[in-house]
């Protein structure tokens, strides 16, 4: 009795052994099946992020090379006018485009007040037409106050609001629903930069730059520039950080010289901020102003300052275009001579002139080049980022 009864608990407890072990034996499988799988996924995952970093770099290289094959073959005359984004002249536009090779031309008020949407498409592309490399065509989009397409014959369906108004009736989701709308109006015309965000931290309203900025703190205009560059990007616009080193409550200099009397610190830990937010979102260019900021360089406007621009270069590492704002205004015009004015911007390390005198300025750098004062080196540099910026946004496809 007691024997027979062993020998059913054996059995029972051998059945139970053995399904125990054969459900294990299947978790295991499962388990291993899963781990095989998961390391699968991972692995093309890997495969297919090393594929498209691959191909990011090969596309790279190539940009680069065509770039660089596009420099060499260039006179020195075609690489200087490159660097130089000129003021519509009254006359003789398309044959100044070919006379001085220039990298582009800045539309103001005068060549938009009486055009149409379709002259205004018909004039650009006349000058596209007689460039040999493809022209920058920008026009100052900020919006407000600084809107040229604005103040045009129905050029728009209405005026572009200031960020400041756009900001405070919708926020961030407004100024890239806005973005976006302004973009498609560029590209309906043929231009491709609008020169903004506006990165100066301006907070009293009786400042000059005020109603052209956010208005707000360097948090916000951060905030402000990064969704703007990032937006901007995406629509293959240029974007135009300004005014470097931020132009804060300071005087206007259209209309005189001014001095920046704040300390350097309160600019790193201010100004430089929305600056930095934008090349760290890959902003295309920087214009930099005329101010003479004195914790800087107290001896020269901040456009043909090489301490500002080693400054940007080396502190706040931007490798894109620097710009010089408009040389005709009165805080560099009553400073220094046009003619000269060119040339200093570029040994400052500037990449690019906003020039209503490209006509006096072009043989002046040219004779800089041949006496030694300007490198070649230096200009190759340059004229390699302008075209660069050119090549991101698609222009040196023909």
């Amino acid at each position: 009795m007691i024997t027979s009864a062993v020998t059913i608990l054996l059995l029972i407890f051998g059945i139970s052994f053995s399904i125990m072990w054969f459900v294990n034996k299947n978790n295991d499988t499962a388990q291993t099946k899963r781990t095989e799988e998961t390391k699968q996924s991972s692995t093309e995952v890997v495969e297919e992020s090393q594929t498209a970093q691959s191909n990011q770099d090969t596309s790279l290289k190539g940009q680069e090379k065509k770039i660089k094959d596009l420099i060499a073959s260039m006179s020195l005359e075609e690489k200087v006018g490159q660097l130089f984004l000129a003021r519509v002249p009254i006359e003789a536009q398309q044959e100044s485009i070919q006379e001085y090779h220039l990298g582009g031309y800045l539309l103001f008020g005068r060549d938009i007040e009486t055009a149409t949407p379709d002259s205004l498409k018909e004039k650009i592309s006349s000058y596209q037409k007689v460039s040999k490399i493809p022209l920058f065509i920008a026009s100052d989009e900020e919006g407000g106050t600084v809107s040229r397409l604005s103040g045009g014959n129905g050029l728009v369906s209405e005026p572009f609001k200031s960020p400041m108004e756009i900001y405070q009736e919708a926020g961030l989701t407004g100024i890239r629903s806005d973005i976006q709308k302004k973009s498609e109006v560029l590209h309906t015309y043929g231009i491709h930069g609008g020169l903004f965000p506006d990165a100066d931290v301006a907070t009293d309203p009786e400042a000059f730059i005020y109603d052209r900025t956010l208005g707000l703190d360097a948090e916000k205009t951060s905030e402000y520039v990064k969704a703007s560059v990032e937006e901007l990007k995406k629509q293959k616009i240029a974007s135009t950080l300004k005014h470097f080193p931020g132009y804060g409550d300071n005087r206007d200099s259209h209309v005189e010289i001014v001095y920046d009397t704040r300390d350097l610190e309160t600019l790193r830990s201010n100004d430089f901020l929305p600056f930095k937010a934008g090349i760290t979102a890959g902003t295309d260019s920087i214009m930099v102003s005329h101010n003479i900021v004195t914790s800087i360089d107290d001896t020269m406007p901040a456009s043909i300052s090489q301490p500002v621009h080693d400054l940007l270069r080396n502190e706040l590492g931007f490798q894109g275009v620097i710009m010089t704002d408009d040389m005709d205004m009165a805080g560099l015009a009553d400073f220094i001579s046009q003619e000269e004015a060119g040339l200093a911007a570029l040994k400052a390390g500037n990449d690019l002139i906003l020039s209503s005198s490209f006509q006096e300025q072009i043989p002046y750098v040219l004779q800089g080049i041949e006496q030694g004062t300007y490198s070649e080196e230096a200009l190759n540099q340059s004229v390699y980022r302008v075209l660069k910026m050119k090549s991101d946004l698609g222009l040196l496809k023909k």
